[in-house]
């Protein structure tokens, strides 16, 4: 166990550690860039040419589709 650092009251920590955060954090990753990958030429075309009709960027328009799962 190492010593304090300085200015630390030697006291409990105020949160408890999470024995499962790494593995949460790898499934996050992997859902992030499974959701993120780049699809086929004629959907990205299709997305970017609703996205500039609406006014919005690209990854704006993607991120409402994974957010709400419905087109705009």
């Amino acid at each position: 166990m190492l010593p304090p650092a300085p200015r630390h009251n030697g006291g409990p920590p105020l949160e408890e550690e999470d024995v499962n955060a790494s593995w949460r954090a790898w499934h996050w990753r992997r859902a992030h860039k499974k959701a993120w990958k780049t699809p086929p030429r004629e959907i990205a075309l299709r997305r970017l040419a609703r996205a500039e009709a609406l006014g919005m960027t690209y990854r704006e328009y993607t991120l409402e589709i994974l957010e709400r799962g419905k087109y705009l």
